[in-house]
């Protein structure tokens, strides 16, 4: 007779939800095939709540970034990556079911973290490039994460656990939260989203003039806390040598993130911290300093810029197709070249620039 699995880890998760729902039976959707077994779905199950405050939403649990049964990482403070998603979706009168949308949205993120090792904390984001419901006439279009107020940190037996609630967030929002902070916006716009739950039918918050104020205030006081941003885009070209010309070296970056790569480096040099631009196969440091010039080593560039760099760096990264060089660094041009979006399928959907 086999021995009794050890839910340990599951259990935990569940005796905290019992202190918030009672005795209420959720919706759980299991995975058939495990993910290691060739299946598709990572997460080994999703419950969805139904709450009624502060507003009727669904309230989704995860099971299967922390360790659930048996404790298998070397790691003995934290159980798997440490954390389970939750996510909060306004909840219609007539809804009986959750939507599938946000099941096959919190599986993605589930494939996202397998894949890359990426783990979320409060205070992350992330751009969806595109609607967070596909095919929905929505604003949101990129997610943040935050603690999630009903559900603290827990002990389990396989060590601690974190619930990271998902926010969706419209463009501008991501950007706000990129040249100051995820956690400034989110708190100035609560009493507009309360416990941070998800609305696909709302408003960007800059709409409002006092939030807009506020964030705008922020940035200029606080500077941005972004110190590290992926892109997919970025490359370095060494400049060739002739006998009657020199060609420049050239930074190339990707058109839908030059805007934000220029409000950034206002939001990070100018108070002196360094920004860090990483793609798979690249990294450009840009550092605070009062001689500009650039340094390279293989695959790492550092680029020292002083305030007037910064500011012409500022007004010239427009999300354009272009080329031009920085009147501070000679010898060095950056080029902006077109970026596409494409949809799941590999369809192109939009082209920047």
């Amino acid at each position: 007779m086999s021995e009794e699995l050890n839910t340990s880890g599951w259990d935990a998760i569940d005796e905290e939800l019992l202190k918030i729902y009672g005795e209420q039976e959720p919706k759980h959707y299991g995975t058939v095939i495990p993910y290691l077994l060739g299946g598709e779905d990572p997460l080994e199950g999703i419950s969805a709540y139904k709450s009624e405050t502060p507003v009727p939403h669904w309230h989704f649990v995860t099971y299967g970034f922390s360790e659930l049964y048996e404790k298998e990482s070397e790691n003995a403070e934290y159980s798997g990556y440490g954390f389970e998603l939750t996510f909060r979706l306004d909840r219609k009168e007539d809804e009986v079911e959750p939507p599938a949308w946000a099941l096959n949205l919190l599986q993605n993120m589930g494939r996202y973290v397998f894949n890359s090792g990426n783990v979320f904390r409060s205070g992350d984001y992330l751009d969806a490039n595109g609607p967070i419901c596909q095919g929905a006439d929505t604003l949101l279009t990129a997610l943040a994460f935050t603690i999630d107020p009903e559900l603290p940190a827990i002990d389990t037996p396989n060590g601690q656990v974190e619930f990271i609630q998902m926010v969706g967030i419209t463009g501008d929002e991501l950007e706000a939260m990129q040249t100051w902070n995820t956690m400034g916006v989110l708190n100035a716009g609560l009493e507009y989203i309360p416990s941070y739950v998800t609305d696909l039918s709302r408003a960007s918050l800059l709409q409002i003039p006092s939030i807009a104020g506020a964030v705008e205030k922020g940035m200029e006081e606080d500077g941005s806390s972004t110190g590290f941003l992926f892109v997919d885009q970025l490359a370095w070209e060494q400049g060739k040598k002739g006998l009657f010309s020199k060609q420049a070296n050239k930074l190339t970056l990707g058109a839908k993130q030059a805007g934000i790569i220029g409000k950034l480096l206002r939001g990070r040099i100018l108070k002196e911290k360094s920004l860090t631009l990483v793609s798979q196969e690249f990294r450009v440091v840009f550092e605070p300093g009062e001689k500009c010039g650039y340094n390279v080593e293989e695959t790492d560039v550092t680029i020292t810029l002083n305030d007037k760099a910064v500011m012409e760096l500022h007004q010239s990264l427009m999300p354009q197709e272009q080329e031009f060089e920085i009147s501070s660094i000679p010898g060095l041009s950056i080029q902006i070249a077109k970026t596409t979006i494409k949809d799941q399928q590999g369809n192109v959907v939009e082209t920047i620039g």
